[in-house]
């Protein structure tokens, strides 16, 4: 039987919301990835897009199992005459899941700075009954303001803030009575459950009967996160997210095993294999189907033209794409799906 170690998944989750990395700024979530590779000994190879795709070891019929580093974000798009700035999505972030939130504003040339996420007019009191009704929306009625002493267009870029620059959301880990609240569980957590079973991997306490490939994607959330794969790859795994709903059978304390998304079903006799491989590792596990919002970086293979079955795991999670919450026990039960999987 196979044991999950929460804190230290909990401990990879944590190294990594602390590094801002929305979709296509990869550089410094990729080089810390890197440098734990080398530290647990697997060698790697970093695509040039921004990816790292780490051998695991085992000998034949390859498995790649895959979690994205990228988040959702915003972008610069212009800088208002009141020295605020205009906004554009950067993945599905919705301005109803973000007014209010911390930023952090990268520059071009290197510089970060500071702000909040605010509906435009942004105080309750002074603001009409028709503004306060109206739904936020980033084009018209929601900006970034900055924590600088800006009051023009001008004032902000003096301080080196242009159109295309990048804006990461604060993260705001905390954990309650084993529920974990943060934005981007969607999939830093699962990165950090496909960590751990690297980490015994290692270790001798996962044994692989195959060979088995560890993708980290860095573009999932707009679409072309693992368009490239290895050529000898015959079985695609995603861990991902698994949303919570009125329609869904997902829960925060179990794992997900992915049924159909919003592009197509999964590989029917894949996706068997792990619910055999759930029943087999006695994990708490349902079957589910995610539309009409959702896909994986399974689909993105695919598309690609790669010969491959696919199948999709991962931990129950409400609120996706904001601020999310799943439990310890979800990361448990799909750490356990994943090693019974390694080990087939």
């Amino acid at each position: 039987m196979h044991s999950f170690d929460e804190t230290r998944c909990l401990d990879w989750f944590r190294q990594m919301i602390a590094i801002d990395s929305t979709t296509s700024q990869f550089r410094a979530i990729q080089d810390w990835l890197c440098g734990r590779l080398d530290e647990m000994g697997f060698s790697y190879h970093v695509t040039r897009k921004g990816g790292v795709i780490a051998e695991l070891g085992g000998e034949g019929r390859p498995l790649c199992v895959t979690a994205h580093l990228d988040d959702i974000g915003l972008m610069v798009r212009r800088v208002n005459a009141d020295g605020s700035l205009n906004v554009t999505p950067v993945g599905g972030l919705y301005p109803f899941y973000c007014v209010t939130e911390n930023v952090r504003v990268y520059t071009r040339d290197g510089k970060v700075y500071t702000g909040t996420i605010c509906r435009i007019p942004n105080s309750i009191h002074v603001t009409e009954e028709e503004l306060r009704a109206a739904l936020p929306d980033f084009r018209t009625n929601v900006a970034v303001v900055l924590d600088e002493d800006v009051k023009s267009a001008a004032d902000t870029r003096a301080l080196g803030i242009e159109i295309g620059d990048m804006i990461a959301l604060e993260p705001r880990f905390t954990v309650s009575n084993g529920y974990i609240k943060s934005r981007f569980i969607d999939d830093k957590a699962a990165a950090a459950v496909l960590l751990c079973a690297m980490e015994d991997i290692r270790a001798g306490r996962i044994s692989l009967k195959r060979k088995v490939y560890a993708y980290f994607a860095m573009y999932e959330e707009i679409g072309h996160g693992t368009s490239f794969c290895p050529d000898d790859v015959e079985d695609m795994l995603a861990i991902d997210i698994a949303p919570t709903g009125p329609d869904q059978t997902s829960d925060e304390h179990k794992v997900s095993v992915f049924c159909k998304d919003s592009r197509f079903p999964y590989h029917w006799e894949m996706t068997n294999e792990v619910r055999q491989a759930a029943k087999d590792a006695g994990v708490d596990f349902v079957m589910d189907i995610f539309t009409p919002h959702y896909g994986t970086d399974d689909d993105t293979t695919l598309v690609a033209g790669y010969d491959i079955r696919h199948a999709a795991i991962g931990p129950g999670t409400a609120n996706s794409h904001g601020y999310e919450r799943t439990h310890i026990d979800g990361l448990k039960n799909t750490y356990l799906l994943l090693a019974e999987i390694l080990g087939r």
